[in-house]
């Protein structure tokens, strides 16, 4: 003859038996952040810098544009509709990322 359980567990307390485990906390994070390569920033040529200050001033607010620019070590590929250019601060604005002009390696406009 079975019997019950007299304190039976709360649902949460149950669910908490099959959550996964760490038992060494941010090696995953770590491992990762070894994983990943990091490069240094190329400095332009004065050629390649004109360059690109000529595609700067053909870009206006709503163009599509793909910009390959540094961002922590690494150098990201965006690509996205002009939201904002800030000549003064020198920023330019895809969407939500903020890219500083002189963090820009290439822009290419997307027709």
């Amino acid at each position: 003859m079975a019997t019950k359980p007299k304190n039976k567990m709360s649902l949460q307390l149950r669910a908490k038996q099959f959550m996964p485990f760490s038992a060494l906390i941010g090696l995953y994070e770590a491992l990762t952040l070894k994983e990943r390569i990091t490069v240094p920033k190329a400095e332009l040529s004065e050629e390649r810098a004109l360059e690109l200050d000529y595609i700067m001033k053909q870009i206006s607010t709503g163009d599509i544009i793909t910009v390959i620019h540094y961002n922590h070590d690494e150098y990201i590929k965006t690509t996205g509709m002009v939201s904002r250019i800030d000549e003064t601060c020198r920023v330019i604005q895809i969407v939500n990322s903020k890219i500083n002009f002189d963090d820009i390696y290439d822009i290419s406009l997307d027709s």
